[in-house]
């Protein structure tokens, strides 16, 4: 969700909203909220906690650390040990909670061992300050490093109808693995939410579906491991993006669409 200002930076333009579009989506079922320590800086993880503490059950709350910023899209790897342990902790009192759901390593710092990055959360996990490890933007050699050493939740990646080639094998290592592969920017930044050639004339194949939501459809119908987090600030699209979980996709529409994406 977009909860920041312009380039991931600063308060949202109007916190309300954003408070609003949180307990909204909440109200609508959604039960999965993903964040990082460093959109804002700090500030989404506060406004999450502010709108939707005390969380209800079943809701999970995942976020990140390991990227430190400068500015508005300026984005620094930062992954010693004692870095991350500082980052798990302050994530811990942003968010109000004593065990974060789901922490993800955002980026692999090539400065540093991957293996030594992963186990400081794992120490941390066995102190009981994280439920489960996640890692995000690994090649698939990083991921079977890990896997080969650490109990992994998901791996989260950019992944959307004209751009998914990059993850494609990634996607298929966590399918054949039982871990989740988190889809981030499924819509592509909103370019996929408006009609385009690509999905505009698809529409009223799909019985009536909007251009976001069979963009939506094909990354969940690509593989059963995926879970989708688009962003929005609007409680509008973000209705419209969680009826995409029942959207139906047509065997015609769906070779149409992977036509369109250049195959699988």
């Amino acid at each position: 969700m977009q909860l920041t200002g312009d380039g991931v930076w600063g308060p949202p333009r109007d916190s309300d909203q954003a408070t609003r579009v949180l307990r909204v989506a909440v109200d609508l079922g959604a039960n999965f909220i993903d964040t990082a320590d460093a959109y804002g800086p700090h500030l989404n993880e506060a406004l999450i906690a502010e709108a939707l503490y005390p969380y209800r059950g079943d809701l999970v709350v995942a976020t990140k650390g390991g990227l430190v910023r400068s500015g508005p899209n300026s984005w620094t790897c930062r992954g010693e040990p004692a870095y991350l342990r500082t980052c798990v902790e302050a994530s811990l009192q942003r968010l109000r909670t004593d065990c974060i759901d789901l922490y993800q390593l955002h980026r692999a710092d090539p400065a540093v061992p991957l293996l030594d990055q992963i186990g400081a959360l794992s120490d941390l996990q066995a102190q009981g300050k994280i439920r489960h490890i996640g890692l995000s933007n690994v090649s698939v050699q990083q991921y079977r490093e890990v896997v080969q050493h650490f109990t992994i939740a998901s791996v989260q990646g950019r992944f959307h109808l004209l751009d998914h080639r990059a993850n494609v094998d990634v996607v298929r290592e966590c399918e054949r693995d039982g871990i989740a592969f988190i889809a981030c920017e499924p819509l592509f930044r909103g370019h996929l939410s408006r009609t385009n050639r690509h999905l505009g004339r698809l529409t009223e194949k799909a019985g009536g579906a909007s251009p976001a939501q069979l963009a939506l459809a094909w990354v969940l119908h690509y593989s059963r491991s995926i879970v989708a987090i688009p962003g929005t600030s609007s409680t509008e699209r973000l209705a419209e993006n969680i009826d995409a979980l029942s959207a139906e996709l047509p065997p015609e529409v769906k070779h149409e669409l992977i036509a369109a994406a250049g195959g699988w």
